[in-house]
């Protein structure tokens, strides 16, 4: 039997599942993600497109650049982000899941521009950019 996954925004507005296990579970220093959420880090958990499906409200979006974040109407939840050079995988906010202590992160993304007083001793792998290169980008290590 395939896990479920759920999650949604604080209002209960936007829902959403996942009918498979993640496929990317990390950390993300990058900028954008801080600005984007207001975190001075932020944990994403991948699935596959097709295996999420929306419930209640459609989520709202704001695009920059190929990365496109998904939030609620209602209540400014962050809730997903895609990127458009990563066909069919959605990146929910860890912190939308509804058990989101059951995906501990497996690896650091944009340790370059982590924050210089933000200690986070846990041995996980450190990428300085992307752990997930984008396809002709110049994203790779």
């Amino acid at each position: 039997m395939t896990a479920l996954h759920t999650g949604g925004c604080r209002c209960g507005q936007v829902r959403f599942e996942a009918s498979a296990d993640p496929h990317h579970i990390s950390y993300c220093h990058c900028a954008d993600c801080r600005k984007a959420t207001g975190a001075p880090v932020s944990a994403f958990v991948g699935f596959r497109e097709d295996e999420v499906s929306f419930e209640g409200k459609t989520p709202k979006t704001y695009d920059n650049g190929p990365v496109s974040r998904g939030f609620c109407a209602n209540c400014g939840s962050p809730l997903f982000y895609v990127d458009r050079r990563l066909e069919g995988r959605v990146y929910f906010m860890l912190g939308a899941m509804d058990h989101p202590g059951y995906y501990k992160p497996t690896l650091h993304a944009y340790v370059r521009e982590q924050l210089p007083f933000l200690h986070m001793p846990d041995n996980l792998p450190r990428h300085l950019k992307t752990s997930v290169p984008r396809p002709n980008d110049g994203t790779e290590e």
